[in-house]
């Protein structure tokens, strides 16, 4: 049985942010660390961004850089959020030296859970270790870190809004059957998984694999480049905005998430909020988010259990029609009003041990 303090701090299981509606949010400097620069699309500096605005809300001075420099000349920094264990460990080591005795808040990205903490184990455990509080992406976290850091962990679920209304098109008999790919290519979301997998489909099969997302470097614009010549079932767009992203979601039947690792992909909350089906590898990290009963997972790296998995989706409107159930119900766990009451919750529990 926990005690009231470790209760308080423990985020396994985390559910009762409710506990925290009843502190005073004490206004406070806080800096948010991402490795992702301002100009970029990432999943990194979009969650920082919308931490920012939550904190904002909640009446803090919110600053958010790629690294923390002390200058004695500026106001102080009452507290420090930084995502990613192994590319934030400067920042937070320089937060750490200035500030001994102020909170620091640890956000455990998938490549922090499922790389970086096997390949860079000293630093990111000593990450883990100098956090006051550690949060985890999806409701699976516990299951990929050390037990002894389990009493600091909190779940925050990444929230997702739509710019428009997403109204599905009829079906037809003429109509391809869209399959989306969004994400940056690169190794950990084994990208050109689900192009793989339509390479020999049937003739009569109308699935087409529309992808979106940088390439992460010349090798994976090569790779997808040649996908697009030599697959006529296949289509990269590149990088897109995120209005180009909505049409692509609004005229897809189901999205492929090929992911050999994740943290908790925010693409999950918003193809859930678009009432967009999901065909997800089967990884903690989908797990996480999508239940560990969710009917569409395949083995990872697996292109021909994807392949099935895509034909039953085109050949049984039933199942299809399942699958968006399942993920229209799961939308209600992706509602910023939820994540910003999950983040609040960390902060406040920060400030009532401080």
């Amino acid at each position: 049985m926990m005690n009231k303090n470790q209760a308080r701090l423990s985020g396994v299981h985390y559910a009762k942010s409710n506990e925290f509606k009843q502190i005073i949010n004490i206004p406070m400097h806080i800096h948010i660390i991402t490795p992702a620069l301002a100009s970029s699309l990432s999943g990194n500096r979009a969650t920082a961004g919308r931490w920012q605005d939550f904190l904002e809300q909640s009446g803090h001075q919110v600053t958010v850089s790629v690294n923390f420099i002390h200058d004695p000349a500026k106001p102080p920094v009452d507290m420090m959020i930084a995502l990613h264990a192994w590319r934030s460990a400067e920042a937070i080591n320089n937060f750490r030296a200035a500030y001994p005795e102020k909170p620091l808040i640890l956000a455990l990205t998938g490549t922090d859970i499922y790389k970086f903490q096997i390949s860079h184990p000293n630093v990111v455990y000593h990450s883990m270790e100098v956090a006051d509080a550690l949060i985890g992406l999806h409701k699976h976290v516990d299951k990929g870190i050390p037990e002894r850091f389990h009493a600091k962990l909190f779940t925050v679920l990444q929230s997702a809004t739509l710019t428009n209304q997403i109204h599905r098109e009829s079906p037809s008999e003429k109509q391809d059957f869209i399959v989306s790919v969004i994400g940056h290519l690169r190794e950990e979301k084994d990208s050109l998984r689900a192009a793989t997998a339509v390479r020999e489909l049937p003739a009569f099969s109308q699935i087409k694999i529309i992808q979106a997302g940088k390439a992460h470097n010349e090798t994976w614009q090569s790779m997808a480049e040649s996908e697009c010549q030599k697959n006529t079932r296949y289509q990269w767009l590149g990088e897109i905005s995120h209005q180009e992203i909505e049409a692509l979601m609004a005229k897809s039947k189901v999205m492929v998430i090929s992911s050999m690792m994740e943290g908790g992909a925010n693409v999950v909350s918003e193809a859930c909020v678009s009432g967009l089906a999901i065909i997800a590898s089967d990884i903690s990290g989908n797990r996480g988010l999508l239940g560990d009963d969710y009917p569409a997972y395949f083995k990872a790296g697996d292109a021909q259990a994807l392949r099935k998995l895509l034909l039953k989706a085109e050949a049984e409107p039933q199942w299809l029609a399942l699958l968006q159930s399942r993920c229209s119900v799961l939308a209600e766990n992706f509602h910023p009003a939820c994540e910003k009451m999950q983040l609040d919750a960390v902060v406040n529990a920060l400030l009532a041990k401080f």
